[in-house]
């Protein structure tokens, strides 16, 4: 009998998050899915800790050729069977009710894609707490994740999105290049699909493990949106370029502090004990509201940074899209970035 559901998740040399992301499908409270597992021609299978799980859980699992995430979730959709395709990255963890909640909001307002917000387990190292909330609070532009607040209109992604068997036929698949789920959630948009954000359908995201990381990640994501921009003119609203904006500004009141007067620092450090204000009433932990201040300083600079290199390279200068870079980059992400 065919699920409802099919979970497609990418892999590149990630045995102890398969482990524990299989861990948390095995507590589900609704078993109508299959996980289909596309190991991206790791070094490092996890082949028998699949196997460990084929006994309570509807497994496929499917080696290839390094090609990256993008091709990788391709082959994994051809090979699937469920009314709706569900995409986790690999370090994800799922909370117990996620599909019987999402099978819920899908029939209270059905919706052809859709996507969940993302969040810190308490497990969680005080690092990968802390670039949580880099990543989720209104302060960084975070928001803009499917935060409360939001700042623009809710894109689904790839850590937590899903669609219908009926959108792939028409749409087809992800594209190998930067910021792919924003490619997707364009492409369906654009296709005359509904989008919704189920915000009763969250998963707790691990993200990367430390802060050279971390600061990689945004770079790249900073540069992906100028991509998004040659792709589709337009796209480009004023929220993608605050962090840009924020490096240039930051970049002249530490130049005037230095030079001119140390009061041209006061609104950076106004600014960055607001951020630990507002972590610490979040987190309750004075550590990772700590820790959130630098954490918060690289996802703005790391963005804001892969911003102008792009925009310079890439429009100012004329060159474009070097799209075999980007798939070269795209290839072993997991593992690089």
């Amino acid at each position: 009998m065919k699920k409802k559901f099919s979970v497609i998740i990418p892999v590149y040399n990630r045995i102890d998050e398969v482990k524990d992301l299989l861990e948390s499908l095995c507590a589900q409270t609704s078993g109508d899915f299959e996980v289909v597992i596309v190991e991206d021609g790791s070094t490092m299978p996890c082949e028998q800790v699949v196997d460990s799980y084929r006994d309570v859980l509807d497994l496929k699992y499917f080696r290839k050729d390094n090609e990256g995430r993008s091709i990788a979730r391709n082959y994994g959709m051809e090979r699937s069977e469920g009314e709706y395709l569900v995409f986790f990255d690999s370090d994800c963890v799922i909370p117990p009710g996620y599909f019987e909640n999402l099978a819920k909001a899908l029939a209270d307002a059905p919706s052809d894609c859709f996507g969940g917000p993302d969040a810190a387990h308490e497990s969680f190292t005080d690092t990968q707490k802390a670039i949580n909330y880099a990543m989720t609070s209104f302060l960084t532009t975070g928001g803009i994740r499917g935060g409360k607040v939001q700042m623009e209109k809710f894109v689904p992604r790839t850590f937590n999105m899903g669609f219908s068997r009926e959108v792939y036929d028409r749409v087809g698949g992800f594209r190998e290049m930067f910021s792919e789920d924003i490619d997707m959630s364009t492409r369906i948009s654009r296709a005359g699909f509904a989008t919704a954000l189920y915000r009763q359908c969250p998963v707790w995201h691990k993200r990367r493990v430390d802060f050279r990381k971390f600061w990689r990640q945004v770079h790249v994501f900073g540069m992906s949106r100028i991509t998004l921009k040659l792709l589709y003119p337009g796209s480009l609203k004023a929220v993608h370029t605050l962090p840009a904006l924020a490096v240039i500004i930051g970049c002249v009141l530490v130049a005037l502090g230095i030079f001119v007067s140390p009061w041209w620092l006061l609104p950076l450090g106004v600014y960055l004990a607001a951020i630990f204000a507002d972590a610490l009433m979040r987190t309750r932990s004075l550590k990772v509201a700590a820790l959130a201040v630098p954490a918060s300083v690289i996802q703005i600079c790391g963005y804001g940074t892969g911003f102008l290199k792009a925009y310079v390279d890439k429009i100012l200068l004329g060159h474009g899209r070097d799209i075999a870079r980007e798939i070269e980059v795209r290839k072993g992400a997991n593992e690089k970035l």
